[in-house]
């Protein structure tokens, strides 16, 4: 019988209720518990696929492709267990599939509400697919009081009351926010926030609370109090030096042990968390460092990267090194040449990471020609390796090589996916058509040629699966004039037509591919190309 932990946010957004949930899940698994994580958004987005990442950050895809929110990568990156279609869910999509079943007549000629229709079907979304497993964590996106997360706090009330008792908890994120000028924590912003909670019929039973300084346990026992909660059950949660040593300093502070109560379990098992006692060394004591510079077009906001830049930090840990990242707008190096030089040359590698559009684009290009020419080692990712092509086919003669997604074009080096096979047929695609779900998404297949760079990456395997979200892809009319001018296409679909990896034999290390290795990446088990690409740098900066 699965248990449920339902999680909410009070007093503010971007409290870490998404890294909290994968905290908690963790230490749980580190005692030997079988868990999932699902996260219910209350926007009326279907899903965040068209949402521009700085509204959102990042999307996250899973192996099923599904696009997601990123906590989904926390998720994934804390557990290791590989998130689903049915772990993401949002108001969008609730109301979607409802109104489609109202059209055709599903629901007999009955007024079609809120309560019970949107409600069950959250309710059938939240016990969708136990599995078997220990405990499932609902995380609830927004803040307690928000107008749209109220069908979602509804259909938490009526599961608590419909599930068997013990069977589900309550974990309520807040903050106590310190006031300088007094020169104390006020507990105040909490209560209020438990207070709206209680009026929608939820009792928190943990609370988690977020502050820059130490709460006295006198403060504790004051939030106890007016929340009606013991005070071993208010967990303070200060700010952590990574997001990395935040489960084992939630272990420390008790929430998993108070958990565990709550659901009247005495006779746990002692949690192994040795792993995680390695990843925080290998983070907090690194012997050397490395800088990497993103050419991206998004730099403003770091989480519409944040899985690359995990999987750089993880790639660091692999060769106990502090990867720092310098993040670089594409658009300044098509104001000035002089700028490329000045800011490339003292990074000790290069990546080119995913994106939409033109803007910034020959910046890109430009990065990718330093990279080539004066053998800083590089990593293209999606959009980063259709550039590369691009810059290729430049340098081979094609002057006028661009991508279709930019414009019309009389090199179309880059062209719109028009068609592709999946497990359920061939999936067809217009210029015209509708942008959401519409690209490769999710894992496929690849084949690597046998003696490559990356089937040495990759610990000498030629099949492997990587996650993808793109629209367009390498034109495959173009590999020929390619690989004569050295950029040889190392990996490809298994049927051969759609072009995977690209990588150049006379650099030191030059690699492009078409998926996204970062969305697999995880700290205990950094994904190869990352590990690679620090490994090549970490070279780099020795010459340097």
């Amino acid at each position: 019988m699965a248990r449920y932990i339902f999680i909410t946010g009070g007093v503010v957004s971007s409290l870490g209720k998404g890294l909290m949930a994968a905290s908690l899940a963790a230490l749980l698994q580190a005692r030997g518990y079988k868990v999932r994580i699902r996260k219910f958004d209350p926007y009326l987005n279907v899903d965040p696929g068209t949402m521009s990442p700085y509204q959102h950050g990042e999307v996250y895809v899973t192996d099923d492709g599904a696009e997601t929110d990123l906590d989904l990568g926390h998720y994934e990156r804390f557990t290791g267990v590989s998130a689903h279609q049915g772990d993401n869910i949002t108001s969008g999509r609730v109301y979607q599939q409802i109104i489609a079943k109202e059209r055709r007549g599903d629901y007999l000629g009955a007024t079609v509400q809120v309560v019970p229709h949107v409600t069950d079907a959250i309710k059938e979304f939240a016990l969708a697919g136990q599995d078997d497993h220990d405990f499932i964590l609902c995380e609830i996106g927004g803040t307690v009081g928000d107008i749209e997360s109220l069908p979602f706090m509804e259909a938490i009330r009526q599961l608590r009351n419909e599930l068997e008792p013990m069977q589900s908890l309550s974990v309520h994120v807040t903050l106590v926010p310190y006031i300088a000028a007094a020169g104390e924590l006020k507990t105040k912003p909490t209560q209020h926030s438990v207070r709206e909670l209680a009026s929608l019929g939820i009792k928190p039973d943990v609370l988690l609370c977020r502050a820059e300084h130490p709460i006295p346990d006198g403060e504790r026992q004051k939030i106890a109090n007016f929340c009606n909660v013991r005070m071993e059950a208010v967990i303070p949660a200060l700010d952590a030096p990574s997001i990395y040593s935040v489960p084992l300093q939630y272990h420390a502070e008790g929430l998993d042990t108070e958990v565990l109560r709550g659901f009247g379990i005495a006779d746990a098992p002692k949690p192994d968390l040795s792993r995680w006692y390695d990843v925080v060394d290998r983070h907090s004591n690194p012997e050397g460092e490395v800088t990497i510079g993103v050419v991206g077009k998004y730099v403003g906001l770091q989480d519409a990267y944040k899985s690359l830049n995990e999987a750089l930090v993880h790639g660091g840990m692999a060769h106990r090194v502090k990867v720092n990242i310098k993040w670089i707008d594409a658009e300044v190096f098509e104001q000035s040449s002089a700028d490329i030089a000045a800011q490339l040359e003292p990074m000790h590698g290069i990546l080119v990471p995913g994106g939409f559009g033109e803007r910034g684009s020959e910046g890109k290009i430009a990065s990718v020609r330093f990279a080539r020419e004066r053998k800083v080692p590089f990593l293209g990712i999606c959009l980063g390796m259709q550039m590369a092509c691009v810059e290729g086919a430049r340098n081979a003669g094609f002057g006028k090589a661009s991508s279709t997604e930019f414009g019309s074009t009389e090199e179309p080096v880059v062209g719109i996916i028009t068609e592709w096979m999946t497990e359920e047929g061939l999936q067809t695609r217009e210029a015209g058509g509708d942008l959401g779900g519409t690209m490769r998404l999710g894992a496929y297949d690849a084949k690597l040629a046998a003696n490559s760079h990356v089937s040495s990456i990759y610990g000498g395997q030629t099949d492997i699966s990587e996650r993808h979200r793109h629209r367009y892809e390498v034109n495959g009319k173009y590999i020929e004039q390619l690989e004569k001018q050295g950029l040889i296409f190392s990996g490809m679909s298994p049927d051969g037509l759609l072009p995977e990896i690209v990588e150049r034999p006379d650099h030191p290390w030059f690699v492009g591919v078409q998926f996204h290795p970062e969305l697999k990446s995880k700290p205990f088990d950094p994904h190869p190309l990352f590990a690679g690409f620090i490994g090549a740098a970490l070279e780099q900066a020795r010459l340097v």
